[in-house]
């Protein structure tokens, strides 16, 4: 690797505020406010505002909005043979 190039690589902590879950990784984002973390050390910590713990689709929380799927919608108001309803074949 090149030499002064690459931004600065560094633990961070992500936070979830709306499920209460922190998690530490390596990220080159930053910030001024700092957590303790479990193991005793000061990190930068980033809110978020949603993360698996949080976000419907990883929770089980999705609501479907339709029971039908999109091709079957599709077909059903386009026909089958691709051409626009009330037009002759």
């Amino acid at each position: 690797m090149k030499r002064d190039i690459h931004p600065d690589y560094h633990p961070v902590v992500f936070r979830d505020r709306a499920a209460g879950m922190s998690f530490l990784t390596r990220s080159t984002a930053t910030s001024r406010q700092t957590v303790m973390w479990d193991d005793g050390h000061a990190y930068p910590v980033i809110d978020v505002d949603v993360s698996s713990a949080s976000h419907p689709f990883w929770t089980g929380r999705a609501s479907v909005l339709d029971s039908e799927g999109r091709v079957e919608r599709f077909n059903r108001r386009y026909g089958a043979s691709g051409t626009a309803k009330g037009t002759p074949r």
